[in-house]
C-alpha cells in the first residue's frame, strides 16, 4: 500500500490560516501545555475528517473558522492563566465566547461555539445541539482513540492518523490532560460537581490513582 501524497498530507494538516484562526492560536499556545495544545489541534483535524465522512461540506453545512475555534479552544478551561472558578468545560466555553465576541464574531455564532465547548463531555446531548456540537464532540472523541465513543474511528486510515500525529505528536496526552483537569477541579468544589467529568476524574484519581478513562485509553487505537 502506498502512503498519501505530499499534497494530500499537506491538505490534511493545513489549518485555516485566517486572522481569527491565527488569533485563536496566539491565545492558546502560551497558556496550554504542548500536549493539550496538540490535542486541541488534532481534534480539529479529526473533526474535519469526520465531517467528510458524514458528507458535510465546509461553507455549506459548517463554518470552518467556527469549527477550528471550538476545537482549538475546547480545553481553554484548564489553561494556566484561567480563573479556575467553574467546571472546566463551562469556564472554557465562557472564555472562548467572550474572545470571539471581542473580535467581532456575531453573538449567535459565538453561542454555537459556547455550546460545542460546554457540551463536548456530554454524550447524548452534544449530538442533539447542531452540527458544530456534533463535529467538536466527534473530533475530541476521535483523538481519544475510541473510549469516548467515536463513531468514525475506523474511517481514519493509518496513513491519515500518522500524518496528523507526526505534525502534532501525542506527548502522553491522556495523562497530561487528565492531570490538568484534576488540578483545575481540585482548586474549588464548584469546579468538580459530582457525576460530571471533572468531579469524577478528581475522585477516581484520589481513590484509585488513575481514572477509568486513562485505563481504557491504554487499549485504545492510539495506545495512550
Amino acid at each position: 500500500m502506498t502512503g498519501p501524497t505530499r499534497e494530500a498530507t499537506a491538505d490534511l494538516i493545513t489549518l485555516p490560516g485566517t486572522p481569527l484562526a491565527d488569533a485563536v492560536m496566539d491565545l492558546i499556545r502560551p497558556v496550554e501545555t504542548p500536549s493539550v495544545f496538540n490535542h486541541s489541534i488534532r481534534s480539529y483535524l479529526f473533526a474535519r475528517l469526520a465531517a467528510g465522512r458524514l458528507g458535510l461540506a465546509v461553507g455549506h453545512d459548517y463554518h470552518d473558522d467556527l469549527l477550528f475555534a471550538a476545537c482549538a479552544m475546547h480545553d481553554l478551561g484548564v489553561a494556566s492563566d484561567g480563573p479556575h472558578s467553574q467546571r472546566f468545560e463551562v469556564e472554557g466555553a465562557d472564555r472562548a465566547a467572550a474572545f470571539l465576541i471581542d473580535r467581532g464574531v456575531p453573538a449567535a455564532e459565538a453561542d454555537q461555539v459556547w455550546q460545542a465547548i460546554a457540551l463536548h463531555t456530554s454524550p447524548g446531548i452534544a449530538e442533539r445541539r447542531g452540527t458544530l456540537c456534533v463535529l467538536v464532540r466527534e473530533g475530541v472523541a476521535l483523538d481519544f482513540g475510541g473510549p469516548l465513543g467515536a463513531s468514525h474511528i475506523d474511517a481514519i486510515t493509518d496513513e491519515q492518523a500518522n500524518a496528523v500525529h507526526t505534525a502534532y505528536p501525542r506527548l502522553d496526552m491522556v495523562r497530561s490532560l487528565t492531570d490538568a483537569i484534576v488540578a483545575q477541579a481540585a482548586k474549588n468544589p464548584t469546579n468538580a460537581p459530582r457525576y460530571a467529568i471533572p468531579g469524577e476524574f478528581l475522585r477516581e484519581r484520589e481513590t484509585f490513582g488513575r481514572t477509568r478513562l486513562e485505563h481504557a485509553c491504554r487499549s485504545s487505537r492510539w495506545g495512550d
